[in-house]
């Protein structure tokens, strides 16, 4: 019965796998550096929807001199906009706004960087694109902001969410589902951390190309399971989600990356965005397995051969749509 419900949930996830970027965590970013006491650089960061910018526009509070800023140029990822504003009171108090943010399915990361305090880092949501700067800022601000972009990336990723699935089909048992998925989290802190402090660097498309090819490896360890012989992400899972969570840290770090790490808080940041991955993936664990419950409460008829059916097409289904990955990767470099 699991295998027939992973089936028909990834049959929805094949078709929409064209359409879907393997990362759709794709934030706005607005940085706002001052100066000089009265003078401040803007950075506006658009995200890139089919080759257009996003239609939404930051608003600066009404005593700056340009509230808005230029028609914003393509850096071929995003939009980018840059200009120096004259703020007479600064934005402490201040109300900023993201216009059109409310249509959008997105969120906008923003950054101040005062001369006399520490950076602030506050999150824009389509229920919420208005915001007013507060008068102290604290570290609980990025821990905040951090982890929900790390619980959305997780959830929104979908190489990585086809990978947890995938372990899911495979490995039964729930403890050791759980302890793979978070030495799969470990792992990936370690990579995210070393990638994000400078000390790792390694080329986005290769790191790409071999996430997907992790996913094929786990698509063919499906394939191949038999009743009675253990394969070897069956038997040692937490060693075999270690290795691969190194691999996919990079991935994480080239998303990181976009939207930027406070500097002064960027181990409270990587901590939250780690511990909102972890959260995110024990999520949608939790969601399977209820849903799998669901199913058998309410197909009770569904039999076992339909259930050994299911299985190989489950692996074929997540070979298939890594497989596309991969090859749409590796012909990128």
């Amino acid at each position: 019965m699991r295998q027939v419900f992973c089936l028909l949930l990834f049959s929805w996830v094949m078709l929409s796998a064209k359409a879907t970027h393997a990362h759709a965590l794709d934030p706005g970013y607005l940085d706002l550096r001052q100066l000089a006491t009265d003078t401040w650089q803007v950075l506006w960061r658009k995200p890139d929807v089919t080759g257009q910018p996003m239609e939404i526009d930051a608003l600066l509070p009404g005593q700056c001199d340009q509230p808005r800023g230029p028609e914003p140029k393509s850096d071929g990822a995003a939009w980018i906009s840059t200009w120096v504003v004259q703020c007479d009171e600064g934005f402490a108090g201040q109300t900023i706004a993201i216009e059109g943010l409310e249509r959008q399915r997105n969120d906008v990361l923003m950054r101040i960087q005062p001369l006399s305090s520490a950076p602030t880092t506050l999150r824009f949501t389509p229920d919420m694109p208005v915001l007013t700067i507060p008068e102290q800022p604290t570290t609980w601000t990025v821990l905040g902001s951090y982890f929900l972009l790390g619980f959305e990336h997780i959830l929104e990723g979908w190489d990585h969410l086809l990978f947890v699935f995938a372990l899911f089909v495979l490995v039964r048992d729930p403890w050791r589902l759980v302890g793979a998925v978070t030495a799969f989290t470990v792992a990936h802190s370690i990579t995210l951390a070393l990638a994000t402090l400078g000390v790792l660097r390694v080329p986005a498309p290769p790191v790409e190309a071999v996430i997907a090819l992790s996913i094929v490896f786990l698509a063919l360890e499906i394939l191949y399971r038999k009743d009675g012989k253990l394969r070897l992400s069956e038997q040692y899972p937490w060693i075999v989600c270690f290795c691969f969570g190194l691999l996919h840290g990079l991935g994480f770090a080239g998303a990181l990356a976009e939207i930027g790490v406070p500097p002064e808080d960027i181990f409270a940041a990587l901590f939250a965005f780690n511990v909102g991955v972890e959260v995110g993936q024990l999520l949608f664990i939790a969601v399977l397995s209820t849903l799998i419950l669901l199913w058998r409460l309410l197909a009770p008829s569904v039999t076992s051969k339909a259930g050994a059916v299911a299985v190989p097409v489950t692996g074929y289904a997540i070979g298939c749509v890594s497989m596309y990955w991969l090859v749409e990767r590796v012909s990128g470099f």
